[in-house]
C-alpha cells in the first residue's frame, strides 16, 4: 500500500474546518483512505495510485474552490509529500 503526505499545518491553523472539506474532496476525487492527524493528511492506496502531478493539481484546485488561491500554496517536499503553505506578503512601505 503507498501512501502519500500533505502538510497541513499552516492551513489548519487559519481555518480547521478547511481541513475535513480537503479531506473530503480528496476522497471523492480519488476514492482513498484518509487519515488526519497533527499537522498532516495522509493518503493511502491500494493499486490505482494517482501521479504526483494529478494530487497536485487537485490540491490547488481545492484551494481555488476554497477560495484560498490568494492566501495558500502547493509546494513538494520530500519524495510523496506535499505541503500547503501560505503565501509570503510582500511588505507595503510607505
Amino acid at each position: 500500500m503507498s501512501k502519500v503526505v500533505i502538510g497541513i499545518s499552516e492551513l489548519r491553523d487559519k481555518d480547521d474546518k478547511k481541513v475535513k472539506d480537503l479531506a473530503e474532496f480528496l476522497e471523492g476525487k480519488v476514492g482513498a483512505k484518509i487519515d488526519i492527524s497533527g499537522g498532516d493528511l495522509a493518503i493511502s492506496y491500494g493499486e490505482k495510485f494517482p501521479s504526483k502531478a494529478y494530487l497536485r493539481v487537485l490540491l490547488r484546485k481545492f484551494l481555488h474552490k476554497a477560495k484560498l488561491k490568494e492566501e495558500f500554496r502547493v509546494i513538494s517536499g520530500k519524495e510523496n509529500i506535499f505541503v500547503i503553505k501560505e503565501k509570503k506578503r510582500a511588505k507595503v512601505e510607505e
